[in-house]
């Protein structure tokens, strides 16, 4: 997908257990309520409805599954609680049109600030200016030049996800001698494919039988991920493992993997797509796990919000003040456990 589409980096703790987490503190629905199933973007059972809170949301142009999925996550949220408005702008992935969009929220005087930036430091300053005002800002996923610009960032793992696709690739591979890989990355130019790649090259050499022998970049399009896998298979007429850096180009690797007629090898795939879960389920391809960059961030960062604007904590953990920062886990998805993660599939 376009370089001003997308996501970046930082610390730890799951994307299902920190939506948990969040929500024992901000939740809003009587105890002993039953639990929503995870990814339907709604509170756990928690506390009682608090002090109203106005949460402005800058999120990017719906361009792409994930980025889609990133702003209905957010909308859905806000609205399962009584006690949250949500101000949301158009989005946009031009980064001077963003910054008026949050400009516009400023001066609307708006509680608390969500901002996943087009580019996180083009918007650096605007988050600085937000914080001078006194408006708390979360830092969703990109992540702004400095850290005086966000009192919280929130985001997922990239270098997690090659780490664990990497693992995943390994343990099946471990006993087959001279086994080979091909990786179809996404946009070099961005500095969370580096990431997604330096981590799955950590991974590999841990198993010395594996070899990468083919490294491909696509741009996080459909388009784009049927372009690049059939010059792949051209090249490789045979390897045993694909690591795909991204579901949305994966349709289209799919595309190309069954016009070339291949069916000897296991892919894993990443971000999370709904298809690609049904694809694991169903397990009649090529395709047999996929590696989370969970959309589901975008709720997460709304109860943050909503705990900076009632001045809360987060519940399961000792201090009175939200976290500094909060990177979710990039979980393996496959047959055995798709049935767990299928609800927070993004389309």
């Amino acid at each position: 997908m376009p370089a001003t589409s997308r996501r970046h980096l930082l610390l730890g703790g799951a994307a299902v257990s920190a939506g948990a987490l969040l929500t024992a503190c901000t939740g809003n629905e009587p105890q002993g309520q039953d639990r929503a199933p995870a990814g339907s973007a709604a509170p756990a059972a928690g506390d009682k409805p608090g002090t109203p809170v106005t949460i402005g949301f800058a999120g990017p142009q719906a361009d792409h599954g994930w980025l889609n999925a990133i702003n209905e996550n957010a909308k859905r949220r806000a609205a399962a609680y009584s006690d949250v408005t949500l101000e949301i702008t158009e989005g946009s992935n031009d980064t001077a049109a963003q910054i008026g969009q949050v400009q516009t929220l400023i001066n609307k005087k708006v509680d608390v600030l969500v901002v996943l930036p087009a580019d996180g430091k083009a918007l650096t300053q605007v988050g600085l200016q937000a914080m001078r005002a006194g408006i708390p800002v979360v830092n969703l996923d990109r992540i702004f030049a400095s850290p005086q610009a966000y009192r919280c960032w929130i985001g997922g793992d990239n270098y997690g996800m090659g780490l664990n696709a990497g693992r995943f690739i390994g343990e099946r591979l471990k006993d087959k001698p001279d086994a080979t890989v091909v990786e179809l990355a996404g946009m070099d130019s961005l500095e969370l494919t580096k990431q997604r790649t330096q981590g799955f090259d950590d991974a590999l050499r841990n198993y010395p039988n594996i070899r990468k022998v083919a490294r491909q970049a696509a741009d996080f399009t459909v388009e784009s991920g049927q372009a690049k896998m059939a010059q792949l298979l051209q090249a490789q007429q045979k390897f045993d493992a694909l690591w795909n850096h991204d579901d949305d180009q994966g349709v289209g690797a799919l595309r190309a993997i069954a016009q070339a007629g291949r069916k000897d090898f296991l892919m894993v795939g990443g971000a999370g797509a709904r298809s690609a879960m049904d694809a694991i389920k169903a397990d009649d391809g090529v395709l047999k796990a996929t590696v989370l960059y969970p959309p589901t961030m975008a709720a997460s960062a709304v109860d943050l919000a909503r705990a900076l604007g009632q001045k809360k904590g987060i519940g399961g953990l000792s201090e009175l003040e939200v976290p500094a920062s909060l990177t979710l886990y990039s979980a393996v998805v496959t047959k055995e456990n798709v049935d767990e993660y299928l609800p927070t599939g993004f389309h």
